[in-house]
């Protein structure tokens, strides 16, 4: 098995990849869920893009499932600071998400147009809320939270609920949002009835440059803010290492980019990912414009991850309390275990969820909707 070194390096880039995979998975349902207000105008038509998730929307949430549950295993400590910090945030969204199963599933029960329109309400706001949060969340990670961690290496969150809604937060939820909606609506102009694909269509190019507009806003206040941290002294990041064995000063989060010119390739694929979804969407051709996007949201996500390298929880209270992913992970040869499985579980999950959009890769038209009767939702 690879030293503990490398083991500490592959989780950061396998954590990243799980967080990669839900926000293209789930964030694709998310978005349409949040477009169906804009491009349906009849029951029917509504039904239509709840339907073109109906095979998907549940499993998408395995991608955020397994990343928690890498998170608990390899990084206990971020866990239990991360979850405590926003512990509020979490309870929002967890509540929020839980409106689109019963939604999903109780809106066809009755024909009450009222009673349908409530549960619509309650799919939207199920999938607006946690985008939002989450990127409130990431925009507080990336200015670092006021964490502390006591002799007993026990962290504490000492902010406020109220404090995790900044400008800056506020932008990056700005951003999560309309690049879900853009990626929703490029999932639309695949999978939709003809006339929604067209209204999805020309929604895609407002939204593409409002998340390019938006994304590099939060770069201008990165760096004119000199947003960031940077680890001035450090023990063997081959070793196991107490969390306060380090010293850590300002910095900058663009610095990687100068010190590892690959590492441009993130925020570059964001870009273009995001313009070839407008132009692929502008020509209709779905399949393509949903890669390309899909391509663009990785690739945001991605700049996040890249630019706090190694600081997984920055400390803006106390620099040396910050969590990293040379200290804050587990031993290893729980590292080592986990690794095993997680060899095996990823590609598993890869493999069938591709298996799953390749063999339900098809139209849902407002015809099908009408001849089917109650056996879709």
């Amino acid at each position: 098995m690879w030293d503990y070194e490398i083991l500490k390096l592959f989780w950061w880039v396998a954590v990243g990849l799980l967080l990669i995979g839900f926000v293209i998975t789930d964030g694709m349902d998310m978005g349409a869920a949040m477009l169906m207000p804009l491009v349906s105008r009849s029951d029917s038509e509504r039904r239509v893009v709840i339907n073109t998730l109906a095979p998907h929307w549940d499993g998408n949430q395995v991608w955020l499932v397994t990343a928690i549950g890498a998170v608990f295993a390899v990084w206990p400590v971020v866990y239990g600071a991360v979850f405590s910090s926003f512990y509020f945030a979490m309870l929002t969204i967890l509540f929020s998400l839980f409106f689109r199963p019963l939604g999903f599933d109780y809106r066809s029960k009755l024909e009450s147009t009222q009673w349908r329109a409530w549960w619509d309400r309650g799919i939207v706001a199920g999938s607006l809320i946690p985008t939002m949060f989450f990127g409130l969340i990431f925009g507080n990670l990336l200015q670092g939270i006021p964490l502390e961690v006591d002799q007993y290496m026990r962290a504490s969150y000492t902010g406020s609920y109220l404090g995790l809604f900044n400008p800056f937060a506020l932008l990056c939820a700005a951003l999560s949002i309309s690049m879900v909606m853009l990626h929703g609506g490029t999932w639309l102009v695949a999978r939709a009835d003809d006339v929604i694909a067209a209204r999805s269509a020309r929604l895609v190019q407002p939204l593409g440059l409002l998340t390019l507009g938006l994304f590099g806003l939060g770069g201008l206040w990165v760096w004119l803010s000199g947003m960031g941290y940077g680890i001035e002294q450090m023990g063997d990041t081959g070793s196991a290492l107490q969390l306060l064995d380090k010293q850590v000063g300002p910095g900058s989060w663009l610095d990687v980019y100068s010190k590892e010119p690959l590492t441009l390739l993130a925020p570059a694929s964001a870009v273009v990912g995001v313009l070839a979804a407008m132009l692929l969407a502008a020509k209709r051709k779905g399949g393509a414009a949903f890669t390309a996007s899909s391509l663009g949201t990785g690739g945001v996500v991605a700049t996040a991850g890249i630019s706090m390298f190694p600081f997984i929880v920055p400390s803006s209270r106390m620099g040396e309390a910050s969590l990293t992913l040379w200290d804050a992970v587990s031993s290893e040869l729980t590292l080592s275990i986990v690794t095993v499985a997680g060899v095996v579980m990823v590609p598993t999950i890869i493999l069938y969820t591709t298996w799953c959009y390749v063999k339900m890769w098809r139209r849902v038209t407002v015809d099908h909707i009408d001849s089917s009767g109650h056996s879709l939702y």
